[in-house]
């Protein structure tokens, strides 16, 4: 026996060694399936199989040169550079360039990327003399991709009458009319999009059986990885492909199909029996990644789908913790608590950053995460998606902010005056930037007198319109706090609801960051400091908060010693020591979207199950019980799947209350809890000043220069028999005594019900105080 098969386990070479017929390895999460897969080919090689009859599809350019590095490492040559092996798209690439005459290309064909495909869908747009808003170019490139992934061309596409019915019903019965016109306008350009990269190598295959034939023959042996993502092109063309020899080794885990919404079938894994008959099922089930808790917890939830394979994760590794069970008051709290673990999981046990993963189910909620760790500064690194503040969306967003409050603000200017389109084109903005460079002016003083830049007409009106509105907006900054100005601004720009009527995947993800702001500006306006007062809650206090917080992060390769945030999507794959699940709420995760089908909640729960099986030795699974959604205040509910982990796998600790906000409500938690709870104050002293360095010397006469101060300020001895009062008796006119601020008289009260706000003055405690009562302790005096 070959000592490549030696270091596998009995399932792993029994997959490995198999030769003939068809093959299905069911590999579960952490079960070492790439080595399988590259330890198979390598050993089809040793057999005298060539090289150049072998074809392995992955779905990732860096999967496959993984995979042909280790194959050259076990063969000790050069020979994998001779295997048909890349992503899908890069081989049928490949084998289009040398058989595109036959389906009327070039050779040359040029391949268009998303932003080449939706620049010629406008322009076509503009030609039929549509509205853009409606007909938008992302919307119809989505339609005419998805139409492809189902191998339906054009004709088709026109001839379904579902899809007719379906296309009026959105308003937009041309979709089938444009998707002809792209189809035919591409053609002419000798261009094909990404999905037709698919749709194109099926169509070769399917009209020129001479073809089919000729690749039938050469690739004896076919192995796809991630079987479970393939969609209804890849799994067609797979099966043409294979047809003659049957030599076809699929490697998946049905467990892990999550990518449905880009066009995935799950039904491809599980129909692979049928589809072959007599068909060797091979299961992986020892895991080497997790430990053999957080497989229990995997186990026990995935085992609740009906659609599945079924099979039983198991290791040889230690029993591991319980999984920690977190519930928190707010979202924020929810972000506080989680950067307070990461630094005291450094602390106790000497983790590196890059130790740590935050995954989420959609990138709307890094916001919470992203300011807590900058914080505590704990560098961190958005993967798979921009950082909060540095999205589009936001940045145009706090670019009107910014305006209103220093209109002198060129750069924010020029990023929205004509954002949503408002009638000021191109050249008119240059106009402006010249005469203001030419005389001297800002560019907000030349909008104010647009004839100055020789505008006139429709130009000239639209600026004087934009330039009404922000004053608008200036005179109630005036008067509102932040919140209050940023949600006019959402209303009569129109910014928000321009976003809201894009209905496409990414319109809705944009959606949904927006108000995930003004969620996040609604809570910095109702959120008191330590001693429950309210202060300043300006815009332009705001936006001076968060200046530290809308810095670009520097990218840097994986190994980057900083905690990783992503979506649950984009960490299938990955590994983690320690994994914080976020935002285990109804209507979150499962979505609201899954909850009326059975196949898109499976789907849901298997999005669980991925988050489960990325840790290694640590997961913990938040959920907040309110956070701000448009605007409001909004209860939640724990997610089902909470519930679906059986108890005895589940530490519940922290799901008592954990991450509440400083203050009083954190001095009111239990001494244990305060222990596994630092402040962030507590926690950047502890980590980085080392006894002995200067660090230690600055902070300690920092500290005593803060106790001076203190001293000065609160000479307030509260009274020995001080007893905290029920807010609810609370009155105008009453005398109340405060710990720091000492004795003051409550002059009116505002408010609610539950956020009541006393006005009291101080006479020897710095005067006039805005209290919220709900966070601050006050004893009346009688």
């Amino acid at each position: 026996m070959h000592d490549y098969l030696k270091e596998l386990n009995d399932n792993q070479r029994e997959a490995a060694s198999h030769m003939e017929g068809p093959l299905m390895i069911v590999a579960g999460a952490g079960s070492g399936k790439t080595k399988v897969l590259t330890t198979r080919i390598a050993h089809l090689l040793k057999q005298g199989v060539d090289a150049f009859n072998i074809l392995a599809l992955t779905f990732t350019n860096k999967a496959a040169a993984e995979m042909k590095e280790r194959i050259e490492k076990i063969l000790g040559n050069s020979e994998a550079r001779n295997l048909y092996i890349g992503t899908f798209h890069s081989v049928f690439a490949r084998i289009l360039r040398a058989e595109a005459h036959k389906i009327g290309y070039p050779n040359s064909f040029t391949i268009y990327d998303s932003d080449d495909a939706k620049s010629l869908l406008k322009t076509i747009i503009k030609d039929n003399n549509l509205d853009d808003k409606l007909y938008k170019p992302q919307y119809i490139y989505g339609r005419i991709s998805a139409a492809k992934n189902n191998l339906m061309g054009p004709i088709e596409y026109l001839q379904d009458k579902s899809i007719a019915q379906e296309d009026a019903r959105s308003g937009r019965p041309l979709t089938g009319q444009l998707y002809a016109q792209y189809a035919a306008r591409c053609f002419k350009n000798g261009a094909m999009d990404f999905d037709d990269l698919l749709f194109k190598m099926y169509e070769l295959l399917v009209k020129h059986p001479d073809v089919l034939a000729k690749y039938q023959h050469k690739f004896r042996f076919v192995l796809i990885d991630e079987y479970q993502d393939t969609n209804i092109a890849q799994y067609q063309i797979i099966k043409m492909l294979a047809a003659v020899h049957e030599n076809i080794c699929v490697v998946g885990d049905d467990a892990q199909s999550i990518y449905s919404f880009r066009g995935a079938t799950i039904e491809n894994i599980l129909k692979f029996q049928k589809d072959y008959e007599g068909a060797k099922v091979i299961k992986l089930e020892q895991n080497y990644r997790s430990t053999q808790n957080i497989l229990n917890v995997a186990n026990k939830v995935i085992g609740l789908n009906k659609n599945q394979i079924q099979k039983n994760l198991w290791t040889q590794n230690d029993t591991g913790e319980k999984l920690k069970l977190v519930r928190t008051l707010t979202d924020n709290d929810e972000g506080r608590f989680v950067a307070d673990a990461i630094m005291e999981q450094k602390l106790r046990y000497h983790y590196n950053n890059k130790d740590f993963a935050i995954l989420y189910r959609t990138n709307a909620q890094s916001r919470s995460f992203e300011e807590s760790l900058r914080r505590l500064n704990i560098p961190y690194r958005i993967f798979g998606g921009l950082s909060f503040y540095q999205r589009k969306e936001i940045k145009d967003f706090i670019a009107y902010l910014r305006v209103i409050a220093n209109p002198q603000d060129e750069e924010a200017l020029k990023r929205i005056i004509n954002y949503p389109v408002r009638g000021i084109g191109k050249t008119s903005i240059e106009r402006i930037i010249i005469i203001a460079n030419e005389t001297d002016k800002t560019f907000w003083e030349v909008l104010q007198t647009p004839h100055l830049a020789g505008l006139k007409g429709a130009a000239a009106a639209a600026i004087d319109n934009f330039v009404l509105m922000m004053k608008s907006f200036q005179a109630l900054m005036k008067t509102k706090d932040a919140y209050e100005v940023a949600f006019e601004v959402g209303k009569h720009t129109n910014l928000v609801k321009e976003l809201y009527n894009d209905k496409s995947v990414e319109g809705l993800a944009r959606y949904e960051n927006v108000q995930e702001l003004l969620n996040a500006i609604k809570e910095y306006t109702e959120t008191p400091d330590e001693e429950g007062e309210l202060t300043d809650k300006s815009l332009g206090t705001y936006l001076q908060n968060i200046t530290l917080l809308t810095d670009a992060d520097k990218d840097g390769d994986e190994n980057q010693d900083v905690v990783k945030l992503m979506t649950i999507h984009a960490a299938k794959g990955l590994e983690f020591p320690c994994v914080f699940a976020v935002g285990l709420e109804e209507n979150i995760f499962p979505s609201a979207m899954s909850l009326y089908d059975r196949d898109d909640l499976e789907e849901e729960r298997r999005l669980f199950y991925v988050v489960i099986t990325r840790a290694k030795h640590k997961l913990w699974i938040s959920f907040a019980n309110s956070r701000y959604r448009f605007g409001s205040l909004v209860q939640n509910e724990p997610s089902r799947f909470v519930d679906e982990v059986p108890p005895e796998y589940m530490d519940k600790s922290f799901a008592g209350l954990a991450g509440a906000r400083t203050g009083a409500i954190a001095r009111n938690t239990s001494a244990q809890q305060q222990q596994r709870s630092f402040t962030p104050k507590e926690k950047t002293e502890k980590v980085y000043v080392r006894p002995g360095s200067k660090a230690e010397e600055t902070t300690t006469a920092r500290e005593a220069a803060i106790q001076k101060v203190k001293a000065q300020v609160n000479t307030h001895i509260p009274s020995a028999n001080f007893t905290a009062s029920d807010p609810e008796d609370m009155e105008a006119g009453m005398k109340v005594e405060h710990q720091k601020f000492g004795i003051g008289t409550i002059m009116k009260m505002d408010g609610g019900a539950h956020n009541r706000i006393a006005t009291i003055q101080f006479p020897n405690g710095g005067g006039e105080k805005k209290i919220m009562l709900a966070y601050a302790k006050l004893m009346i005096i009688k």
